[in-house]
């Protein structure tokens, strides 16, 4: 877990999650670890913040929180950013984004 903790920084009732985006991708999904982030693949083009807004979906949906839950704190046009997560722990993130398969597959 010690690796982790610079992939998810844990505050007082929120995560900072550092994530690698890898837009246009042929579906959404998270597929492991980019150095000190997760990758997450996203099916939308990083165009008039459409990547950008794919990204806080599937946050949302993998993390069960609502949308107004997660920020982009850095790294808006950029493909590496930190996304602050409110009310949830960092094993939550964790337990919600591993991937379980050698492919990328992702535990429902």
């Amino acid at each position: 877990m010690d690796g982790r903790r610079a992939i998810v920084s844990e505050g007082v009732e929120e995560v900072v999650l550092r994530v690698y985006v890898q837009p246009k991708a042929d579906r959404t999904e998270c597929v492991g670890l980019h150095g000190d982030a997760f990758k997450i693949r996203v099916a939308a083009p990083p165009v008039d913040g459409l990547a950008n807004e794919e990204l806080i979906r599937f946050l949302s949906d993998r993390c069960k929180v609502r949308k107004n839950c997660l920020t982009i704190q850095s790294g808006m046009a950029s493909r590496q950013k930190r996304v602050r997560i409110v009310g949830v722990s960092a094993q939550w993130v964790l337990d919600r984004l591993i991937p379980v398969h050698g492919k990328g597959g992702i535990a429902s």
